[in-house]
């Protein structure tokens, strides 16, 4: 597992962590290791901009985003190349699935809206593990459709870079990069990879102290 320098309450799993959201064995060993709360809330991602409020551990239903400010619960979403974003900030903690539909459509202002509307504002974000510009091939639909960012994979074809992308959506709060490249890293799940149905999970929690 990840765990960000200086920031308690974020971590960001591997592939063998495993996904904790759908296999309750793995959910109990995960937080006996972090001390925190076996009973988590989570959704059914979509890639959409659907962010719920939340303030209590369960399923959610279809959404790509989880805000809360409750302290101690944990909020968790699983990815295997979108880009996981954590939201810090100073009563809210947030965390979002982001893919480049998901940046198309603006789950990550959705989500900071959604603090905002609680009289919170988000002052880091933590880019979690994800593919990087270096490997993510994609079309022109798909670079026009997240608004540019045009960029090229290691191997010259068009590519689009999603954490800068995701930086233009976040005007003036501090956006921190963990800089791991999932399809590069063999300890990370990459879809585009090898096709894979493993997913790392992202965990968020306010700590209590």
């Amino acid at each position: 597992m990840i765990l960000p320098p200086g920031v308690g309450g974020v971590v960001f799993g591997t592939r063998a962590l495993g996904d904790g959201r759908s296999d309750p064995i793995v959910r109990s060993s995960v937080s006996a290791e972090l001390g925190i709360s076996k009973d988590w809330a989570t959704i059914s991602q979509v890639h959409g901009s659907r962010v719920v409020t939340v303030s209590g551990p369960g399923f959610y239903g279809e959404a790509d985003a989880l805000v809360t400010t409750s302290i101690g619960l944990p909020i968790a979403i699983a990815t295997a190349d979108c880009v996981p974003v954590v939201l810090l900030g100073k009563a809210t903690r947030a965390v979002a699935h982001a893919g480049w539909r998901g940046v198309a459509r603006g789950v990550v202002p959705a989500a900071v809206e959604c603090m905002q509307a609680l009289g919170d504002e988000p002052t880091t974000a933590i880019l979690g593990p994800h593919i990087g510009a270096c490997c993510y091939e994609v079309g022109r639909e798909v670079i026009e459709e997240v608004g540019g960012f045009a960029a090229r994979t290691r191997w010259g074809a068009s590519s689009v870079d999603l954490g800068a992308a995701i930086r233009s959506q976040l005007p003036g709060v501090e956006v921190v990069d963990i800089g791991r490249c999932t399809h590069d890293d063999p300890s990370m799940a990459s879809y585009r990879e090898d096709g894979t149905r493993e997913r790392q999970v992202t965990i968020v929690w306010i700590p209590r102290d």
